[in-house]
């Protein structure tokens, strides 16, 4: 490489880098705070020199117009920030259900340090154990390599320098923390019915045995009854959320069909 192509490879580089790196910071399973900062850093780097030679006649071949790049770079990164908050909203459907579900067992008391919160401090243990648990199924169903292609897919769906329009950019926002938000609900239905029947059987046995001290018999019963339930709707409850994974991604990328 001469020296003189230098500037030009420099330029073509941090303007893909700038979309790359930030969907790579965001997207769930690869950019998890759990994960060192250099190999996170690496491996965005790596993708975007794989993504030059594909988008490198669409960038700018010069520095002479400053004011055009220095917007063109803002654009990038406006456009890998939201398909990268898009993808991260993922997540927070396993962090609704799991405050639901430990606010039904009685176990919302419980916190812990969510590994996956990075400084975010600590979260309802049951909320941890579940993010835990959607990370590792993500990475073993290999839908990261889907967020890797939707990547590539996003310089279809919008070509550097082409800023989204700020209505979709909000539609698409309040679409996938709508489904986010649906998801999570429906991840923990089954807790919510077992909280309404557990709370009914309560009032009615507190009625029919008035000498009975239900509420030093309701904690130990509510967690146990719930542990059990966790264990069967457990496969079904992250069979909802990876179906809804992948739902989404299709929606972000439609271009991987």
């Amino acid at each position: 490489m001469s020296f003189s192509v230098l500037p030009e490879f420099a330029l073509a580089f941090m303007l893909v880098f700038a979309r790359v790196g930030t969907m790579m910071m965001l997207v769930p399973g690869l950019g998890e705070r759990t994960t060192p900062m250099r190999i996170r850093l690496t491996l965005a780097i790596l993708v975007a020199l794989v993504m030059m030679p594909l988008v490198r006649p669409d960038l700018p071949k010069s520095l002479a117009n400053l004011p055009a790049i220095a917007n063109l770079l803002l654009v990038e990164l406006m456009i890998g920030f939201t398909f990268g908050l898009a993808s991260r909203f993922l997540m927070s459907s396993l962090q609704l259900a799991g405050v639901i579900i430990a606010n039904q067992m009685g176990l919302a008391f419980t916190m812990s340090i969510n590994p996956a919160g990075g400084d975010q401090g600590q979260s309802v243990a049951l909320a941890t154990f579940l993010s835990l648990l959607g990370i590792s199924l993500i990475l073993a169903a290999e839908l990261h390599h889907v967020a890797l292609m939707g990547i590539a897919d996003s310089y279809r769906t919008l070509a550097p320098g082409q800023a989204p329009a700020s209505g979709d950019a909000a539609q698409l926002a309040v679409m996938v923390a709508q489904s986010a938000f649906a998801t999570g609900v429906q991840i923990s239905a089954p807790f919510l019915v077992f909280g309404l029947v557990f709370n009914v059987g309560l009032g009615i046995l507190s009625r029919m045995m008035p000498q009975l001290q239900v509420f030093f018999l309701a904690l130990p019963a509510s967690i146990l009854l719930g542990t059990v339930v966790l264990i069967i709707v457990l496969s079904l409850m992250m069979d909802s959320f990876m179906t809804h994974v992948v739902r989404v991604f299709r929606e972000l990328f439609p271009g991987l069909g």
